[in-house]
């Protein structure tokens, strides 16, 4: 199997060589061939140049696109999608909150041929985590029952960034959600399309505000509407 990982970039040049080095190095049984499909989304601190370096330097696995200004997670994501030619896809964000050591645990449902979709969860049966923010973590959980309510999944947190599709799966959802609460969106539409889904134990090294967080309570409220929208809304595939 191809693996594609998808690492949308937003003015993160403290973190972007570490994560995409430790990307690349990491093997995961079942998996013949990566690709990194990176989505430079508008980055004004220098992410740039590190990205068009690091294209240069390994060209063969790194696929880079550029957005000329700043559209969001999901822009990126969608973007990202287009362009990538794996079996398997994994969405990994441009810090170090989440450590690719987790692949194997994520993608192996998948290669398993046991799930179609792999959602990654910082609450479940976790051996270790920073601690931050109480309310960061309420607002998760409240965002999870009311989408857990319309979907009839019961997952534990839909807010964590690992997330992995089989590529036909992510290639055939229509992602409208510009930002943030397109993982509310894409969790929405996988639960409609009556997919496989998997949840799994990752990981989880929080920053704060200062260390470069860009998700605030507007996200949250966002990603409500979306998961009220979608509950109602049959949106699931690029033919309807």
């Amino acid at each position: 199997m191809r693996l594609s990982v998808l690492i949308p970039v937003y003015n993160e040049n403290r973190y972007i060589k570490r994560v995409v080095e430790a990307v690349l190095r990491q093997d995961v049984r079942g998996i013949r061939s990566k690709e990194i499909v990176i989505v430079d989304d508008g980055s004004n601190d220098g992410s740039s140049d590190l990205l068009r370096d690091l294209a240069k330097q390994f060209p063969q696995q790194i696929v880079l696109i550029s957005h000329g200004k700043n559209l969001g997670k999901g822009e990126a994501i969608r973007s990202a999608a287009k362009k990538m030619t794996g079996d398997i896809c994994i969405i990994q964000d441009a810090d170090f909150e989440y450590d690719p050591k987790d692949y194997s645990a994520v993608l192996d449902p998948i290669i398993a041929g046991r799930a179609d979709c792999v959602f990654g969860s910082r609450f479940s049966e976790l051996h270790s985590k920073k601690v931050l923010y109480h309310w960061h973590y309420v607002g998760n959980r409240l965002l999870t029952t009311l989408s857990n309510m319309f979907t009839n999944l019961k997952l534990t947190d839909i807010s964590a960034s690992y997330k992995a599709f089989r590529c036909e799966i992510l290639k055939d959802i229509p992602i409208r959600s510009a930002d943030f609460s397109f993982e509310a969106e894409v969790i929405s539409k996988v639960a409609r399309r009556k997919c496989r889904v998997y949840e799994v134990s990752v990981n989880y090294s929080g920053r704060t505000y200062a260390e470069g967080k860009k998700n605030h309570w507007i996200s949250g409220a966002k990603t409500a509407g979306v998961i009220l929208k979608y509950g109602f809304i049959n949106d699931s595939h690029h033919s309807q």
